[in-house]
Parts: C-alpha cells; sequence; structure tokens
C-alpha cells in the first residue's frame, strides 16, 4: 500500500497507537485486518478529539490511509461486506488467542506468546466496529489483557508463571516498552516519537478467572500471525499444526426434506448467508472444524427453516 504519511500522533490518541501499530505489522501479510484496525482507530478518535487542529490533521491523514486501502483492494468482499469483514477479523483474533492459550497451557512462556496475547485483545477492540462485542470476546479480550500482563510481570522478576485460568489479579504491561522496535508508530518509513502505553492494573476487572470456558485449540499454523522478529530468541517456527477433530455431519441432514409450508423470511436468508460467510473465512485459516459447523447450521436452516 503507498501509505499517505501521518502526522506525530497527538497525545489525546495514545491509547489507539498499539492498533495502528499493529495495521503497520500487517499491511502486507493481512490488509484486510490492517484495513479495520485503521477504522477502529479513526472512529476511536473522531470521538476522542476532532476539533483540535493536530487532532484533525491527524484524522485527515488516517481517513486518505483508508480510502487508499479501499481503493487497493475494492474487490475484496471483506472490504465491502461487513459481515464477512467481521468474521474474518474474528478469526484472526481468535487463531492468535488459541495459539498463545496453547503455548500457556503447555508452559511455553516467551515473548511471542505474550504478543500474541495482547494483539488478540487489541484485534478484539477492532471487532467494536462491527457492533457490541459478545459476551464470549468480551471476556476472551480481558483474559488476554490479563494474561499479557500476568505472564510479562513474572518473567521480567524472574518468576514461573501458572499455566491456564486462574485467580485474576491486576498486573501492568507496558507494551510500549517490552515490544522490539516499537517506541513509536511510523508510517511511510518516517518515525513519530509516542509516549509509552501502559495497560493499567485498575482497567481490568479484578475477578476469579479459574471457572473461564476458553476451549484450548489446535496449534496455530508455522505461518502463525504472532510471528516476530529472529532476534527475540523465539523458536514459533518449531510449531507443527496438530490434527484437528472434524464434526460428523449430522446425518438427519440427509433425509430431511422441506415442508411444504416453509417460507424463509430475509432475516433466514442473511442468517444463512452468515453462516457461509463464517465458513468461507474458517477455511481460509484451514480450521475445518469450524467451516464443518457453519456450514451444517446453513444447510438445516435452508432446509427445514429452523435453526
Amino acid at each position: 500500500m503507498a501509505a499517505t504519511a501521518l502526522p506525530p500522533l497527538p497525545p489525546q490518541f495514545k491509547s489507539i497507537q498499539h492498533h495502528l501499530r499493529t495495521a503497520q505489522e500487517l499491511d502486507k501479510r493481512e490488509p484486510v485486518v490492517a484495513y479495520y484496525c485503521r477504522l477502529y482507530a479513526m472512529q476511536t478518535g473522531m470521538k476522542i478529539d476532532s476539533k483540535t487542529p493536530e487532532c484533525r490533521k491527524f484524522l485527515s491523514k488516517l481517513m486518505d490511509q483508508l480510502e487508499a486501502m479501499k481503493k487497493q483492494f475494492g474487490d475484496n468482499e471483506a472490504i465491502t461486506q461487513e459481515i464477512v469483514g467481521s468474521a474474518h477479523v474474528e478469526n484472526y483474533a481468535l487463531k492468535m488467542f488459541l495459539y498463545a492459550d496453547n503455548e500457556d497451557r503447555a508452559g511455553q512462556f516467551h515473548k511471542n506468546m505474550i504478543k500474541s496475547f495482547y494483539t488478540a485483545s487489541l484485534l478484539i477492540d477492532v471487532l467494536t466496529v462491527f457492533g457490541e462485542l459478545s459476551e464470549e470476546n468480551a471476556q476472551h479480550r480481558k483474559y488476554a489483557r490479563w494474561k499479557a500482563a500476568y505472564i510479562h510481570n513474572c518473567l521480567k522478576n524472574g518468576e514461573t508463571p501458572q499455566p491456564g485460568p486462574m485467580g485474576m489479579e491486576g498486573e501492568s504491561f507496558d507494551a510500549e516498552r517490552e515490544e522490539p522496535g516499537s517506541s513509536s508508530v511510523s508510517s511511510g518509513g518516517t518515525t513519530q516519537p509516542t509516549s509509552s502505553s501502559t495497560y493499567e492494573a485498575n482497567t481490568i476487572p479484578t475477578s476469579n478467572f479459574t471457572g473461564i470456558h476458553i476451549p484450548p485449540g489446535a496449534h496455530a499454523p508455522a505461518n502463525t500471525p504472532a510471528e516476530v522478529p529472529h532476534n527475540t530468541g523465539v523458536t514459533s517456527n518449531t510449531i507443527q499444526p496438530a490434527p484437528q477433530n472434524i464434526p460428523l455431519v449430522d446425518p438427519a441432514l440427509y433425509s430431511a426434506q422441506s415442508a411444504g409450508d416453509v417460507r424463509l423470511t430475509p432475516e433466514d436468508f442473511a442468517r444463512a448467508q452468515k453462516y457461509c460467510k463464517y465458513a468461507g473465512s474458517a477455511l481460509q485459516y484451514e480450521d475445518v472444524s469450524t467451516a464443518v459447523q457453519n456450514l451444517q447450521k446453513a444447510l438445516k436452516l435452508l432446509i427445514t427453516g429452523r435453526e
């Protein structure tokens, strides 16, 4: 993308600097997710301050970047259709979350998995451009941010983190200081200094996560979005994808017949389309189980008129 250079990030926009840096990191690998990261930053920035000259100038340049991306990827359904874009971003965020969660449960603590937890939480923020977060995603976001802070602080203090869900306590994770080469939000090779961004402990509710239901997923492929520069010492490229548990096709679907009086409403067609889009997005990440489940839901709805 021939990005329009952004001016220095105004101090008022400190809360969106990591979403903008995530967009830069994903520009080549996942341009759709990068686009929505910028859209989230744009919408959030407008709510924070759209009147002062420096903020207006920054938002104007950011809007230019979004328009350039829209032209470049105008034939991509994930850009032109929100339902496809939502599924794409959600699948990517959860893929990253499950990679970090697997590493955590296996007791494999390293900077790559900390970054994966934290970035997954940022991408769940981005899902709010499509509407209110589901309760499950809101829970994942809280858990991922807390885990990033907890594991980081344990390693920094020479302590061994406890794997998996546990009692959640206040932690503070300075993502700006801990990520290599992340002292600024840059664009087009230009560096603009910004202040550090600490995820404060009081932004995480103090609650017990011992019973949290976060199922461990298969390891992400070797090209997991959590890739970081080699100088981190991370050996994530040795991770191999685990066999997937493919759900059985519901045998009732083979013999199901549409009743004569079944009339599908526009809402039914929209839901069936949503399931098909979710299935297509899941296949982009070789998640066969999720694809099969969503295709079965769509087929059942279209045949019987019921979910």
